[in-house]
């Protein structure tokens, strides 16, 4: 099942990077009516619906505080992704407060039940149709080569060697399967842009991973990872851009946000490349996909994916 687009908006949408504060624009003070939203809903859309605090909440050992806290950055409403079905109000806990720390994503009544006590390996697969037919809800972490994916799977399941990690690119070189809570798949993909591999082997990469996202019937969306610590790379505006084009669901995961570039160097923040990605590929959407800030040293935006993900996959599975 796959959650598209609404259509293009055109008012101009700004991102700042100074001082940790939400922009609230007059689009939330029009009146409130209930509008199912779609996953890439148009902040002006779900405004003017009401936002319940999240009745699903339920995961274990961590508070709604942990991840409901002022943004790092600065957001005008417009660039903020509200999850399907989530409701606006001028309630008791302000918008502001209700965006996950370290992105512009508002959390919903359907985020619940988060926390990942039990992972395991189920199968590699060369093609679609090789992989787990369970009819699980699942979601596919896609990047360049040596971005972090299985780091950043690692420290979503709090274990060091579920993926094997390794400092040469190209390690994985099949859908990879894993169980999480009996209930919902993490899949990890091969990284694309390996130069190294030989060409055939790289086509083969390209052309499984895309049939996957097209064909595959439980994939609830693809989390692609972009590398913050350096500059926007082609190759990774190009695979967004090919997401988007196919209108693949998708949120994007800025990795090594723990990075920082010394100012003699001439290197720029995270949050600089960040910034500098997202205004590259706003001609790509039709309004903003959802973002994170992440860090597989530090676990920063571990929660934040996890809670992400609880609320796209409580919401598919009612739908």
């Amino acid at each position: 099942m796959f959650i598209t687009h609404l259509p293009k908006l055109h008012s101009h949408f700004f991102i700042f990077y100074s001082t940790p504060r939400i922009i609230i624009t007059s689009a939330l003070l029009s009146k409130s009516k209930t509008t199912p939203v779609s996953h890439f809903s148009s902040a002006t859309a779900a405004a003017n619906t009401l936002l319940q605090t999240p009745e699903l909440l339920q995961a274990k050992n961590l508070e709604i505080e942990d991840v409901l806290e002022k943004p790092h950055v600065e957001i005008s409403v417009e660039k903020l992704f509200f999850p399907p079905d989530t409701d606006v109000s001028s309630g008791s806990r302000p918008l502001s407060s209700r965006i996950l720390k370290g992105s512009n994503i508002v959390l919903s009544k359907y985020a619940g039940n988060s926390q990942v006590e039990q992972a395991e390996f189920v199968k590699s697969s060369v093609d679609t149709e090789a992989c787990p037919s369970d009819g699980l809800p699942e979601f596919a972490l896609v990047g360049r080569s040596n971005v972090g994916k299985s780091s950043l799977l690692n420290s979503l399941v709090r274990r060091k060697k579920l993926a094997l990690t390794s400092k040469k690119p190209g390690k994985t070189q099949c859908i990879n399967h894993f169980r999480i809570n009996d209930s919902w798949h993490l899949v990890d993909l091969p990284g694309y842009g390996y130069a190294a591999a030989p060409h055939e082997v790289r086509t083969d990469w390209a052309k499984f991973t895309k049939d996957y996202f097209i064909n595959r019937p439980t994939l609830v969306s693809v989390f692609l990872l972009i590398d913050a610590s350096i500059p926007a790379k082609k190759i990774d505006l190009d695979y967004a851009s090919w997401l988007a084009e196919n209108k693949i669901p998708m949120t994007i995961v800025f990795t090594k946000c723990d990075k920082r570039k010394k100012k003699k160097t001439g290197g720029k923040k995270p949050e600089e490349n960040l910034q500098d990605f997202l205004e590259l590929i706003q001609k790509f959407f039709q309004t903003a996909p959802p973002w994170i800030m992440t860090s597989s040293v530090t676990n920063q935006g571990r929660d934040e994916i996890l809670l992400h993900m609880s609320q796209l996959r409580n919401y598919w599975l009612k739908h």
